[in-house]
């Protein structure tokens, strides 16, 4: 991979922990028995994602590869709530697909403006404040926070380009691009590739515009991974259409024709999708060109083909006002850019029901329950719904928990709290 241009990456993001719940009671001058009044913990800060259109590469993730949202504060007394964590915000490329690092699968694609919490903060506990009732006073526990979601992902850079300039390396799509438009790619005489796909912006008229990117050149043998090719081919996926520039000129020996092939071929291999796509053929270097007949070969092969054929001078800046306007005009009538829908859908975790739970009884005998495993299952238990419920009530009795209440000595009648839920045991 070219050493100035990243458009794939791995990171490691986990939002942040909920704050823990305070023990606390009111504390005042001539007033007896103020009661409990710990506050509940701030909630994690969420892991954000928002698109930058300044940005466009992913370099800035080669150097950082985990990111982690502040925890949430714990909660104080007076029943203060503690501070909520900050949302860490990570800025990317308008175009960049969000993948599941393990499944490959597309979570989101920022192609909009809206953000996307990619992992969210844990709940705060709650403070003692919740578990006052008539017959329990003065409740000295408090709930943990809960861990926030993390996730392994895989970023990968798309260009959202309308039009998308294909062809061998040294061809000119990139003098043609500076032509056309306000961009100002490197521009050289070399047989490597560009390193990096230049965009500009290509205005037609009033209130008609696109789009359009130097795709960087693709070599023989790219879609088997050759040269950068298969790095960057990638970034013609969204393209609605390709203007295939071909140097008709004669003048490094190489035949038109067989330039033309051999790229639409690298297409067909890389993506068959991608082969079908509408392509308007330009034969560029025309002022300097050697041999007319080069020319006429390929004018009739690709017209052949069905394929519009425009004759061109980027470096004199000749056809290439009547290109940019047929260009338009075939854009107008094809559909939008690609957006991509997710494809993710989060797993349940293996959860192992083995893993002992920490069981502890309070000073005014309420059993205290905690543990990984169970965090797990209430955060996918909706305890206003009967069957969920009665599915929840099930993993704790297939898990031992019940029998082990009873081994402890725990009698009907006897309340259990689970997080921020509890319910009175009955056998």
């Amino acid at each position: 991979m070219a050493s100035g241009f990243i458009d794939k990456a791995r990171i490691t993001v986990r939002a942040g922990n909920g704050g823990n719940g305070a023990v606390a009671f009111h504390r005042e001058k001539y007033i007896a028995n103020g009661g409990p009044d710990g506050g509940d913990g701030g909630r994690g800060g969420n892991i954000v994602l928002v698109v930058d259109d300044n940005m466009s590469t992913l370099m800035d993730f080669r150097y950082k590869r985990k990111y982690v949202a502040p925890n949430g504060q714990d909660g104080s007394g007076a029943r203060c709530h503690g501070k909520n964590g900050e949302d860490l915000v990570i800025k990317v490329p308008r175009g960049t697909l969000v993948r599941d690092a393990e499944t490959n699968e597309i979570i989101k694609d920022m192609s909009d403006k809206e953000p996307y919490i990619l992992c969210k903060g844990g709940r705060g506990g709650w403070g003692n404040m919740h578990f006052a009732t008539p017959t329990r006073q003065v409740p000295r526990f408090a709930k943990g926070g809960l861990p926030g979601q993390a996730h392994d992902v895989v970023l990968e850079l798309k260009l959202l380009a309308d039009v998308g300039l294909i062809g061998f390396p040294n061809v000119g799509k990139s003098t043609l691009l500076s032509v056309v438009s306000k961009a100002q790619p490197k521009i050289a005489n070399y047989h490597f590739t560009t390193l990096y796909p230049n965009l500009g912006v290509v205005w037609v008229d009033d209130g008609v515009s696109f789009v359009m990117a130097d795709i960087p050149g693709i070599i023989e043998g790219a879609s088997e991974g050759a040269g950068l090719g298969h790095d960057f081919l990638r970034h013609i996926d969204r393209c609605r259409l390709l203007v295939h520039v071909v140097d008709v000129s004669g003048i490094e020996g190489r035949d038109p024709v067989e330039d033309f092939d051999a790229i639409n071929e690298e297409l067909k291999q890389y993506s068959p999708e991608l082969a079908t796509r509408p392509q308007i053929v330009a034969a560029n270097k025309v002022d300097i060109m050697e041999d007319p007949e080069n020319l006429e070969r390929l004018r009739a092969h690709v017209e052949g083909l069905g394929y519009q054929f425009f004759e061109m001078s980027a470096a004199a800046h000749q056809g290439t006002r009547e290109l940019v306007k047929k260009v338009a005009g075939e854009l107008a009538n094809l559909p939008p850019v690609t957006v991509y829908e997710p494809e993710y859908v989060p797993r349940e975790p293996v959860i192992d029901y083995s893993a002992p739970l920490d069981i502890q009884r309070a000073d005014d005998g309420t059993w205290l329950i905690e543990g990984a495993w169970l965090q797990r299952v209430m955060s996918n238990t909706n305890f206003s719904d009967y069957e969920s419920r009665m599915y929840f009530d099930k993993c704790l009795r297939d898990a031992g928990l019940y029998t082990r209440l009873e081994e402890m000595g725990i009698e009907d009648g006897d309340i259990v709290s689970l997080y921020d839920f509890e319910f009175e045991y009955q056998r």
